[in-house]
Order: C-alpha cells, then structure tokens, then sequence
C-alpha cells in the first residue's frame, strides 16, 4: 500500500497560549485541537469514525514543564492529552476542518501512532518532534471495511520551556497534511483503483480465430468439416465423436470508477480429441456432430447473457462469473446427453431433423445465424 512520505517542518509561530489557560508548574493541561484550513474545495470523503489503535493510550503529547525558578533545569516529560482524548479529538479535528459538502465515501481513521515527544536543549529551550501514522480504511456500504492506504508523517519545533504555544499549531499542521493527502490520494484513485471502483461493465466477444492448429473456434460462417476430425478411430457403436467445450478470459480495467470487464469467450472443438469411423463421414453424421457445436455455443450465449452489470459487483465479480460457468459447463454436459439419448446418437432421423430445427430456432433467437 502507498506510504505518504515524512516531512519535517521547523515553525516559528507567535507565542499564542492554546493550552487551556496557561501552563503552571504541576501537571500540564490537556491540548485543545482546533479545526484547521485545507484548501479542499470539495472532498472525497467523509470521516464516520476515528478508532485509537496505539499499544500505549496513556497521553499524545509528552511535554516539558517550565521551570520553577529562572536558570533550573526542565523536570521529566509531562503526559499531556488532546481534549476528548486522541479519537475523539480527531475526530472533531476532521469533521470541523473538512468542507461542509460530504464526500461519497465513508472513511473509518485507525490511529497507529500519533505523539509529541520533548526533550530539553541548552538555552532554556525544549525540542519537539511529532509522529503521526494514520490508517484509512473505506466503509464499503457491502462488506467489511476495506484498508486503502496509510500515511506516516511529522514535524520538528523548538520552543521556549516557558510557552508551550507552538505545540498545538504543530500537531494541528501534521494532522492536516494527513487529511490533505488522503483527499488526494482518493482523487488520483478513484479513476484506476479497482478497489474504489463503483460498478462492473462487462462486454462480450468470440474467438474466432483459426491460427489454432488443434482448436477450432467456433464461426457460424465456418461449420465443421471432416478434416477437423484428427483423431484415431475408436471402435465401438459410434459412427463419429467430436470434443467440443467453451471457455473464457477476462481483462478488467477501470475507467473513471467503473470496472470495464472485456470478456472473450471460446467455443471450440478439439481436433485431436475428434474422430470419424472408416467409411462414415456422410452429410447426416458431419450434421449430427456439428448440433453437438451448436449446443455449445446456445450454452455459452446463455452465460453471456447471465453476466450482466447487474449480476455482478465490484468485490465478487470474479467469483460470481466462475460460479456461473460451472453451472453453464454442466448444463452443456447435461443437454449433450439428452441429445445424443434422444437421437440415439443419430440414428433416430426424426428426433434428429425436430433437434436441428430446435437448434436452428435457438441460434436465430440469438442473433448467431440469420
């Protein structure tokens, strides 16, 4: 997942006491975050809620009390909260900061890391560093939530241990570029991210090529032939056996949120796997083997017409399509059978013309023959 990378920044803020009321010499008061300017004329999202991941709850900022007396060293690093604690502090910070135009998607903010800590420098001088590492999670209206991306970031600040003013504004500023770059990272996303993508589109093609030597595709201008019977003859009852079967592949890709889903489908007869007896290959058994082609492809224009933008969503797409080609593959192996019992195996010359003319009619219906 895309990290935003660090950026440190040195303030120099004026000495404005944002504390809550002023800091004296015992513990510190807690840290009032104040709504902070973007410059995100619309956003992408809307914060729904903030949950507090960290391993240590205890405080956000560990701060540096001033001295008692002019010239004595800085006590230990004092624990020092936001007001409402972290989660409920961001969650304000964002609501109150983001414009007032929701964004469409509802954004869950995991806080891994978010800490000041002090240390003491020479002058009377404290030396601040902020961390902050936020994770953002996609509230799917469908589904769990969905992890999107992360962003680690910080700043630097050194202040005098007597006004601890600069704290806030830089916590308020690392906060804010995290918001910042969330709302752009979803702007670039949202076109080419299947995650983020809205719907699925799918659209159809055959294979019809003949470059295969031992597949032929199927081609409504190019029926069967007794040459694309490769195959020993087997003995047995049967006068002919052809290998027929379909299958597909998908190239998805999304354009402007939208999964376009280009499907090719193969319907073919495998040549090698295809055979014709001594003395058999008539006009009636090169029919009887070519409906068992024809079947293939009504099963494959049925499938087609299952996988509709409606069928399928953004997170099963895939699954729902393999789904439906096996219930299509044993359909095909189911109405094989019923042809070949019915016609037994051709040889039933009036159930064999009453399934050409089935056939016939269901192709037509489909816009596969005229």
């Amino acid at each position: 997942m895309p990290l935003a990378g660090f950026r440190w920044l040195r303030l120099a803020l004026p000495l404005v006491w944002l504390l809550l009321g002023a800091m004296p010499a015992g513990a510190p008061k807690t840290l009032l975050l104040l709504p902070a300017p973007l410059g995100i004329q619309a956003a992408t999202f809307s914060v729904v809620d903030v949950r507090d991941d960290r391993a240590d709850r205890t405080a956000v900022a560990w701060l540096l009390p001033a001295p008692t007396r002019a010239g004595t060293p800085a006590g230990p690093p004092l624990a020092t909260d936001l007001q409402g604690g972290a989660a409920g502090a961001l969650r304000q910070f964002a609501r109150q900061s983001l414009p007032r135009t929701a964004g469409q998607r509802l954004i869950i903010i995991r806080i891994k890391e978010l800490r000041v800590q002090e240390t003491a420098v020479s002058g009377g001088q404290a030396e601040g560093r902020v961390s902050v590492r936020l994770a953002f999670e996609w509230q799917r209206p469908d589904g769990p939530p969905l992890l999107l991306t992360e962003y680690r970031g910080g700043a630097r600040y050194g202040r005098p241990l007597a006004s601890p003013a600069v704290v806030e504004p830089t916590l308020r500023q690392a906060l804010a570029d995290a918001l910042r770059y969330l709302n752009g990272w979803l702007t670039q996303a949202a076109d080419h991210d299947v995650r983020l993508a809205t719907a699925v589109q799918p659209t159809f093609r055959y294979d019809q090529r003949l470059t295969e030597p031992d597949t032929l595709f199927y081609d409504p201008a190019r029926p069967l032939r007794w040459s694309d019977f490769t195959g020993r003859p087997r003995p047995g009852d049967y006068a002919a056996t052809v290998f027929p079967g379909f299958a597909y592949r998908g190239q998805p890709r999304v354009v402007r949120g939208v999964v376009q889903l280009g499907l090719t489908l193969q319907v073919f007869v495998v040549r090698s796997s295809s055979w014709v007896g001594l003395g058999q290959q008539t006009p009636y058994n090169l029919n009887h083997e070519q409906r068992h082609f024809d079947i293939v492809r009504l099963v494959a224009e049925r499938f087609r017409r299952k996988a509709t933008a409606d069928s399928l969503t953004v997170e099963d797409y895939n699954s729902i399509l393999q789904l439906q080609y096996l219930k299509s593959f044993t359909e095909m192996n189911r109405l094989q059978d019923q042809y070949d019992l019915e016609t037994r195996h051709g040889q039933d010359a009036a159930t064999q013309d009453r399934w050409n003319r089935r056939i016939d009619a269901e192709l037509r219906g489909y816009g596969v023959i005229q």
